[in-house]
């Protein structure tokens, strides 16, 4: 059973209400400062920090951060939940008070787990066995390391062992089995409606069953109308057994689905289980760290988690809590092999020492006569990147002030996407291309989801780790957006890239994740052209000429419709009707999946037959 990480604090209680919350704290006396945590219900893997001030409560919602952190909303990130509450008794920071006494948890009462905890190992060992077709200590050492990643994934299809959960049946099914037997008020189930992805919740009350639409919003959150929003739908019925929620009642009696067998063993989500010998990330991203597998199968190539650069340097907690934006010279080792040149200066290959580990790096050395200007650039650069943490995009790792700035970070060997593409055309299938730039779409959503802006998203800046493992770099022109901003608007144009720029970027100056989606599709084309470069010889206010009128590029040559047609939406020309990167991904992944079910002689034929128009 995997620990959760609170598990041995012994003010932890696990997965109780919040009225059960209060009940323990007016039993420890109500001092002020008196303090415990609970399991959240609302987001995965968060906590709730339950205080007393003034005879009051004060309830803290602490999220689980993409990046393994805690943090109670508007607040420092924490590597575990026991130092969030040793930081909050020395420091409230927000909160009404500092923690000052925690409320034990009785002698005889034990941490409570969750509806899920139960059910959690048991389909992750399945995902990572069906998934990656690992057994014995290979697969337990995948499950220790992927866990925090497949969490979410795991959970968003918990309902469906659930037995009230009845599948996709008929309205009327419904009612009929919520007749049949006893009728007490709140006896329910949940239903998925014929639009896919979607449920209903049937409620009886007063001899009458009632529907009612659990809404799903574009964040991926479960709720019903007005209320309260949920990550999964597991989550949402456990609140309304204590809640009504807009409901007539709260639930009470599960309808158990006939078919039902909590026992049996867990199956990988429907629709997402890709081939084993071939490299299919989860839907909602791995973001966190990831160790790499030993003794990988003979038959299967290894994967993006099996890089030493799929994992966060900073996985380990201890690791952690010494991340600092500068580093000390001593902890990097610079060989004179360049890797690259540019304005700026050079990039060199080196190692940086961290107290447990020595890792490969890329050494942006800025010129000492560039200095000012380039200066205060990289200086930005290295702020945001600072701050990103994902398996799909170049992680910074730190800056050094030495001999020259330098800006250290991740290495990807395999160098820019275009350039990597037109040197091996003849080696790589339209496949490996999807499955490249699926992954650039993860980081886009991830970045997205983050209120991040890119700004400068071309072939030449995803690198490659290897043929398989693509990730986003070179930030210099991002902006981090506040949490209520959906654009901004820059103020000079200065040295822009207008042939990956959308029309409102070249016309007005404003600048959103949806303009990112533009210059996603123009990597795309890029990509798919294996390194071609978009509108050809047209110069910029051509180009812009070429988009008002309407006219879009053409498909690349062997390109499937299904890629093109994700291109000439991403080209939309209003902002508002153009995707986002959730649906953009949600896309790439879907036929990415279908794609990678079939054989290579199937690949063959199908990039033969593929519109083979002559791109511009």
């Amino acid at each position: 059973m995997m620990n959760d990480p609170a598990a041995d604090l012994p003010f932890f209680y696990g997965s109780i209400s919040r009225s059960e919350a209060e009940d323990y704290l007016k039993l420890a006396g109500m001092s002020d400062g008196l303090f415990l945590l609970r399991q959240c219900l609302r987001s995965l893997g968060g906590y709730v920090l339950s205080l007393v001030w003034n005879l009051q409560f004060h309830h803290y919602s602490v999220e689980k951060q993409m990046n393994g952190t805690y943090c109670v909303s508007g607040g420092k990130p924490h590597c575990g939940p026991a130092e969030l509450c040793e930081y909050y008794s020395k420091d409230a920071d927000g909160l009404v008070t500092t923690l000052r006494k925690p409320c034990l948890r009785p002698a005889d009462t034990p941490v409570r787990a969750g509806v899920f905890d139960s059910l959690r190992d048991n389909m992750l060992r399945e995902y990572v066995r069906q998934t990656w077709n690992l057994e014995g200590e290979a697969m337990e050492q995948a499950i220790i390391s992927q866990a925090p990643q497949l969490e979410k994934l795991i959970a968003t299809t918990a309902h469906e062992k659930m037995p009230w959960f009845h599948g996709k049946i008929e309205r009327q099914e419904g009612e009929r089995r919520l007749y049949s037997g006893a009728q007490p008020d709140g006896k329910f189930l949940v239903r998925e409606r014929k639009e896919s992805g979607t449920f209903a919740l049937s409620i009886m009350y007063g001899k009458t069953v009632y529907h009612y639409q659990i809404l799903h919003d574009k964040s991926g959150k479960y709720s019903m109308p007005e209320g309260t929003k949920f990550d999964t739908v597991w989550q949402l019925v456990e609140y309304l057994k204590m809640k009504p929620d807009g409901l007539l009642t709260v639930l009470r009696e599960a309808c158990v689905n006939p078919n039902c067998n909590t026992a049996a063993t867990p199956v990988v989500p429907s629709g997402r289980r890709p081939r084993t010998n071939g490299y299919t990330p989860p839907p909602e991203a791995p973001l966190g760290a990831c160790k790499a597998l030993e003794g990988l199968p003979g038959d299967r190539r290894a994967l993006p988690m099996d890089t030493s650069v799929y994992e966060s340097p900073y996985s380990d907690p201890e690791a952690l809590k010494e991340k600092k934006l500068f580093l000390k010279r001593d902890q990097l080792m610079i060989d004179e092999v360049e890797l690259g040149s540019g304005n700026f200066g050079c990039v060199k290959k080196g190692v940086y020492k961290m107290r447990k580990k020595h890792i490969d790096v890329a050494i942006k050395v800025l010129k000492s006569e560039n200095e000012k200007a380039v200066k205060d650039e990289m200086m930005k650069e290295a702020e945001i990147m600072h701050q990103l943490d994902n398996p799909y995009i170049v992680r910074m790792i730190g800056l050094c002030e030495a001999e020259n700035l330098m800006l250290v970070m991740e290495m990807a060997a395999s160098g820019p996407l275009n350039k990597f593409l037109s040197s091996k055309k003849d080696q790589i299938s339209v496949e490996n291309v999807v499955e490249l730039m699926h992954q650039v779409s993860l980081g886009m959503r991830y970045l997205e989801e983050n209120n991040f802006v890119h700004r400068d998203l071309a072939a030449r800046n995803v690198l490659l780790v290897n043929q398989h493992y693509a990730k986003i770099s070179d930030f210099g022109l991002s902006k981090a957006l506040g949490a209520d901003d959906n654009y901004y608007k820059a103020r000079t144009a200065g040295k822009w890239p207008l042939k990956w720029y959308a029309p409102e970027c070249i016309n007005f100056h404003k600048f959103s994740s949806k303009s990112d989606v533009w210059s996603y599709g123009i990597t795309m084309w890029e990509a798919f052209s294996y390194g071609g470069k978009p509108y050809k010889k047209m110069k910029g206010p051509e180009v812009t000429g070429f988009i008002e009128s309407g006219k879009r590029m053409d498909c690349p040559a062997g390109c499937p419709d299904v890629m093109y047609t994700v291109m000439m939406d991403c080209w939309t020309y209003k902002h508002e009707d153009r995707p986002d990167f959730a649906k953009v991904e949600d896309r790439m992944r879907s036929y990415h999946y279908s794609i990678s079910k079939k054989t290579p002689k199937e690949d063959n034929t199908e990039d033969a037959s593929a519109n083979a128009t002559v791109a511009i």
